[in-house]
């Protein structure tokens, strides 16, 4: 197992690098701080299981699976993180994660989740996957559905936001005004509780709206 570390806390990317390589079946490739650090050194050739952390600085652990789901396909990545919240546990699983391990369950835990994950599983620490499972045993408990939540043009103008399009060029491909443009990113930042475009596309992903 080629295995890549993101993980920003230097003490623990350190200790998780040296007892995960000190394994026979494990070779740790390349341990980074950032995902934006690791977006730059990860080659598809060299590592072909990611551990990443969720609560990275910059950019989040979940865009940086969802970017690494689109680079390399055919890796295994298993997020390691504090957070067990429903919305950053189906927002992972939804950018591309085959497996959710929390921290504090030990270094047995994880090479354990990990050789599961090499092996075709999908590890999941006992919380998480009582989480998932209680999901499915409460279909009708939430009020309101996440793709109701922008109407079909405010998607549309979210998917231009997401090429990176300015609010003329949206306007232009969705034959609507600048103006009109302008009073759907409001809505739509209102509606996803968020300040700004990089924002706005993370709760977007995260609900499954992109």
């Amino acid at each position: 197992m080629r295995l890549a570390i993101v993980e920003d806390n230097p003490v623990l990317r350190q200790k998780l690098s040296v007892a995960l390589n000190g394994e026979p079946d494990i070779s740790v490739v390349g341990a980074y701080g950032t995902a934006e650090e690791a977006l730059g050194s990860i080659r598809a050739d060299a590592a072909d299981v990611l551990l990443v952390d969720i609560g990275l600085p910059g950019m989040s652990g979940v865009e940086f699976i969802r970017l690494m789901r689109d680079r390399m396909p055919e890796a295994d990545i298993i997020a390691h993180t504090v957070l067990e919240d429903r919305e950053t546990v189906f927002a992972a699983i939804r950018a591309g994660a085959y497996g959710y391990v929390l921290k504090g369950g030990g270094l047995g835990e994880l090479m354990a989740a990990l050789r599961q994950l090499s092996q075709g599983g999908a590890p999941m620490s006992p919380k998480i996957a009582r989480k998932i499972i209680r999901e499915f045993h409460e279909p009708g408990a939430r009020k309101e559905s996440d793709e109701s939540l922008l109407s079909a043009r405010e998607r549309e103008v979210l998917r231009e936001i997401e090429k990176g399009m300015s609010y003329k060029q949206i306007a232009d491909a969705c034959s609507i005004s600048p103006h009109t443009v302008n009073a759907h990113v409001k809505n739509i930042y209102k509606k996803l509780q968020a300040r700004d475009r990089t924002e706005a596309l993370l709760m977007a992903r995260k609900k499954g709206l992109l």
